[in-house]
């Protein structure tokens, strides 16, 4: 702490100013943390990613390390276990930090460690959930969404709309590590603004979906060939009202599913290539981002990332872009 510049008593050259009131908040807080955090890492050889701000890596001959932030969290690993210890050290010696061992537990993701593979899950978040919503008594169903459901926004006007936002928000976050529910999660996702009964019907039919499923999660095994695979579809003109298409992704590394979305595209597609196309080329964009992610880690697949489609016309359009230079395309 020191003296705002301006107003500096020359007589107690060493006191600060007690404060009454945040004038903003302290919003500067977090930024000026890492502010501070970044330049003493830079310090030591490690470099911020462009792909990821949070992401710093330390690359020294074979060995490595990763330190990704959050807020005031650090998640540090490396190939080097000497080289970790020596980092801890010094940064025991700058911050006032508290090691809290083996991930096991960070931000609501639960990380369980096999011999070998590695699992990630939500169940505590999935239960907290179901707990605060008062329906751990319902009876699960198998699937999160009825395939001939269409929702619209006329109807019975829910008679509490900050709990329906309350509750998507939650299940949004639960995407994090259960790509089955991304689909019916974006459904309901659209209707924040003007929740009806049926939307809260279907909330309610997601979360008896999640109670019967309350440890699946995401399970990363070591591969020995990680290439790049990606999985690209679209619903063309689903919605009632505006006859935009609906999107979606699943990009596999080695097996291990990476990076999946489901979303509403925002222009209105005249033809269903129109709308398969689109999503192929927000496939190919994460997967451009994901490619410039893996080599920042030092550990970009040699060969080319594919993307594969069901649309023959997308295919065939595909073949005469900037698709084909990046990505190949494929049928499934």
């Amino acid at each position: 702490m020191e003296q705002p510049l301006g107003f500096l008593d020359l007589k107690f050259p060493n006191r600060v100013c007690r404060l009454k009131k945040a004038l903003y908040g302290l919003k500067q807080a977090p930024r000026a943390w890492f502010q501070r955090l970044s330049s003493f890492l830079i310090s030591l050889g490690f470099v911020c990613s462009w792909a990821d701000t949070s992401l710093f890596v330390l690359k020294m001959a074979s060995d490595i390390l990763y330190l990704l932030v959050y807020v005031d969290d650090i998640i540090l690993t490396g190939n080097n276990a000497s080289l970790v210890r020596h980092f801890l050290t010094r940064l025991h010696q700058e911050f006032v930090i508290t090691d809290l061992g083996k991930l096991n537990y960070f931000l609501g993701l639960e990380v369980s460690y096999h011999a070998s593979s590695l699992f990630l899950c939500q169940s505590k978040y999935a239960y907290d959930i179901l707990a605060r919503a008062k329906l751990l008594d319902l009876k699960p169903i198998s699937t999160p969404l009825s395939t001939s459901k269409y929702f619209t926004t006329q109807g019975i006007p829910f008679s509490d709309p900050t709990l329906y936002r309350s509750f998507v928000g939650a299940l949004q976050y639960l995407t994090i590590t259960r790509p089955d529910i991304s689909y019916a999660v974006n459904q309901v996702s659209q209707s924040l603004h003007a929740p009806t009964q049926d939307h809260f019907q279907a909330v309610k039919r997601i979360l008896r979906y999640i109670k019967g499923t309350l440890s699946f999660g995401l399970s990363f095994l070591h591969s020995t060939s990680p290439d790049l695979l990606g999985y690209s579809d679209a619903d063309w003109a689903r919605c009632i009202k505006t006859r935009r298409s609906t999107y979606g992704y699943s990009i596999f590394l080695g097996g291990n599913l990476v990076s999946w979305s489901t979303k509403k595209q925002p222009t209105v597609s005249r033809s269903s290539c129109e709308s398969e196309y689109r999503a192929l080329a927000n496939t190919a964009s994460e997967i451009i981002w994901l490619t410039h992610l893996l080599r920042e880690l030092h550990v970009l697949p040699p060969g080319r990332p594919t993307i594969l489609c069901d649309n023959r016309s997308a295919l065939f359009l595909s073949q005469k872009s900037y698709l084909s230079q990046t990505c190949q395309a494929y049928r499934y």
